[in-house]
């Protein structure tokens, strides 16, 4: 509905407003206040402007890429925060890999390998809304990014998720047409598919998590690392359409996490995180795919419910930054000893689905109950079992 979008929009540029406001005057180091984790692992402190940038450009990037809207006033209020944060990103952009540029990020050495992570998000970003963030950038700043995705090589990943850091970057590398190393993809998706234990998830490595990691990054970057080498002859169709089936199971999961109050599973690594994890059922609304006897209308709803639950104004510092936890202000504790200011800003990949248009069933749909709200108050609601895909 209207007020779902209304209130979405808002949010996220809430969330997006103090990393691209300064950002994009190259202030962001200048003016980002940053908390760490109480435990923090003393990793270089520069990451943290990094993984703030990286990891909002995977959320907004389908917003940024829809087409001006004028036909109503809240189309145009819609029309002109997308105008605005688009403007940013992009000077933004320039400013992340312009050695010249007080708001140039760390870009990590072989000793220093956090930058990986976050710069495949930026990758990914470039994947996921190319129209809106990659094709705009100057011919210069295009190669610019080209050099730093290329030296970046020099990070080898751990044996975990990390490989499909590696594997995103080349792999958007060979998107654009440029020399890639084809052996960081390939053993990538080799690896992730050794890993897969059945109904729909994935190990992290050679032992498996019970977290949500499955959703912060194996599933999604997968498939957008799949979905490209499947556009350039480089996998099979039946490779990437299972993988994309064991992405819909596991997403099937994700709307029954939610309870009929809005609250979700916490459990594992990255809680503070917050509700990036569900970024494979929001790709999954983005793409129209969702799983069978999910509608639209119960994400929407499950989503808005969820936002409202954890994006209480405490959950924002006086100056309008994410602050380290889930709910409010006073959850630092929960913050891994990884975990920056920055970290927190993975969140933004829920707001997937504002790349559909507002007239768009996802909108547009009467509110709907979701499962566990459907069980707890005694409607008809689907059974579930395992699959042996």
């Amino acid at each position: 509905m209207d007020s779902d979008r209304a209130y979405w929009v808002n949010l996220l540029d809430k969330i997006a407003a103090p990393i691209l406001k300064n950002m994009s005057k190259g202030e962001l180091r200048k003016k980002m206040i940053i908390a760490y984790s109480p435990t923090w692992d003393h990793r270089a402190s520069d990451v943290a402007y990094m993984e703030a940038f990286g990891r909002l450009l995977i959320g907004i990037g389908p917003f940024l890429a829809l087409p001006d809207d004028v036909s109503s006033a809240t189309a145009r209020e819609e029309t002109n925060i997308r105008k605005r944060m688009k403007e940013q990103t992009l000077a933004s952009l320039k400013h992340a890999a312009d050695p010249l540029s007080p708001d140039y990020l760390y870009w990590g050495s072989p000793t220093s390998k956090q930058p990986l992570v976050d710069a495949a998000f930026i990758a990914q970003a470039f994947l996921i809304a190319p129209e809106a963030l990659w094709e705009p950038l100057s011919a210069e700043t295009k190669m610019k990014y080209i050099r730093e995705f290329t030296t970046i090589r020099q990070i080898t990943p751990p044996n975990n998720n990390w490989v499909l850091f590696a594997a995103t970057i080349e792999s958007f590398l060979l998107y654009i047409g440029k020399p890639f190393d084809a052996a960081r993809i390939d053993q990538a998706i080799a690896k992730i598919q050794s890993w897969y234990v059945g109904d729909g998830w994935y190990k992290d490595g050679e032992k498996f998590h019970f977290d949500h990691y499955n959703g912060f990054v194996i599933h999604p970057m997968l498939i957008d690392v799949m979905r490209v080498n499947l556009a350039k002859g480089r996998l099979s169709q039946a490779d990437f359409d299972l993988a994309y089936k064991r992405m819909r199971r596991y997403a099937s999961f994700q709307e029954r996490y939610i309870s009929p109050e809005g609250t979700f599973l916490v459990v594992g690594r990255s809680s503070t995180y917050r509700v990036g994890l569900f970024q494979p059922l929001a790709k999954l609304a983005l793409e129209n795919a969702l799983p069978e006897g999910v509608s639209l209308a119960q994400v929407r709803s499950a989503l808005t419910a969820v936002f409202r639950r954890v994006f209480v104004s405490s959950t924002f510092d006086r100056d309008g930054w994410l602050t380290l936890g889930l709910v409010g202000a006073n959850q630092a504790n929960l913050a891994d000893s990884y975990s920056n200011t920055g970290s927190m800003y993975l969140t933004s990949a829920a707001f997937l689905p504002l790349g559909l248009p507002a007239n768009h069933a996802f909108w547009a749909d009467p509110d709907a109950d979701w499962t566990q709200k459907k069980a707890w108050t005694g409607q008809v609601f689907p059974k579930d079992y395992a699959v042996d895909y």
